[in-house]
């Protein structure tokens, strides 16, 4: 919002200045654009919210496009009421809270005695840190380790191989570097230690950045299903991400994931509709935080790109 209005700083000034026809059909032809590339962007989600509320007949016939047809909640009931929902979800709560506390500890703990330019081989650490976003050892040397490690079937495997982002690893360090030199020069004069500086000084005026990369770090976790599927072969450790990934892919199982199936509910539901349901469900959560953290979007990217 800051800079959407000094943006509009010198339009306002500018004021009694009348725009040309040109001009006008300009802005009105930009706003239609982008207008209809929003509801385009919106359309899927729209859609798959309206046949998670929509009859079995209307889903299956096609007729749901924006608005739920023969309205019903049936199918919610049903996927709240799935055990293997409900756990999967439980997992990849505490998989994303854990995550996101732990990554974000490590990187800040990589990314500040890299902000040193008196650092020794801070250049040479830097090529190796962005050498990794270039190449990696790939899915079975990872996954040898990981089952070395006897990570395997446990919750570290969903979170450990990649603790660490080089990319916010980097906006965690050019924050870091922004940072006026004084204020560290005049904690070591009281005699704080680098660690007291840092836990005391730097991270409590670091929280834009910190709460922009632990958004994203918490979206990647949310969304992730690659490690699940690589390293996890219990059904009570599955991810949320990866019960959707094979639910979606199933179409004669949909209604039996709950085990029992009850007649005069389960027979009723469109198995396109129950996956829908599963799919908003599992979205909620993570859109619910973006209004908390939204302000600080803005000044914790920017500020953490500044320097190259």
């Amino acid at each position: 919002m800051e800079i959407a209005k000094s943006l509009l700083k010198p339009l306002k000034k500018n004021n009694s200045i009348k725009a040309s026809f040109g001009e006008r059909l300009f802005t009105v032809l930009n706003y239609c654009f982008f207008l209809s590339l929003g509801f385009l962007a919106l359309f899927p989600f729209l859609n798959v919210i309206a046949k998670s509320f929509s009859g079995e007949a209307a889903v299956v016939s096609g007729l749901v496009s924006f608005f739920p047809v023969d309205f019903q909640i049936g199918t919610y009931k049903m996927v709240l009421g799935n055990a293997q929902f409900l756990n999967s979800f439980k997992i990849t709560i505490i998989v994303t809270a854990i995550g996101t506390l732990a990554s974000l500890f490590m990187t800040v703990l990589a990314a500040y005695p890299l902000s040193k330019p008196d650092l020794k081989f801070r250049k040479q650490l830097l090529l190796i840190y962005v050498f990794t976003m270039l190449f990696n050892g790939g899915i079975i040397p990872t996954y040898l380790v990981m089952r070395d490690l006897e990570l395997i079937n446990t919750i570290w495997a969903l979170f450990v191989p990649g603790l660490i982002n080089v990319f916010y690893m980097l906006i965690i360090k050019n924050f870091f570097e922004a940072l006026p030199e004084g204020l560290e020069e005049s904690a070591k004069l009281d005699g704080a230690s680098n660690m007291r500086i840092l836990f005391s000084i730097i991270l409590p005026l670091a929280k834009p950045v910190l709460a922009t990369v632990g958004l994203f770090y918490a979206v990647l976790l949310w969304n992730s299903y690659f490690s699940a599927m690589i390293y996890i072969t219990s059904p009570e450790l599955k991810t949320l991400q990866l019960y959707l990934k094979e639910l979606i892919a199933s179409t004669t199982e949909v209604l039996t994931t709950a085990g029992q199936i009850d007649v005069n509910r389960d027979l009723n539901q469109a198995p396109e509709a129950v996956r829908a349901a599963s799919i908003v469900t599992a979205t909620i959560p993570i859109l619910l935080v973006y209004p908390f953290l939204q302000k600080h979007f803005v000044k914790g990217v920017l500020v953490g790109s500044v320097k190259g």
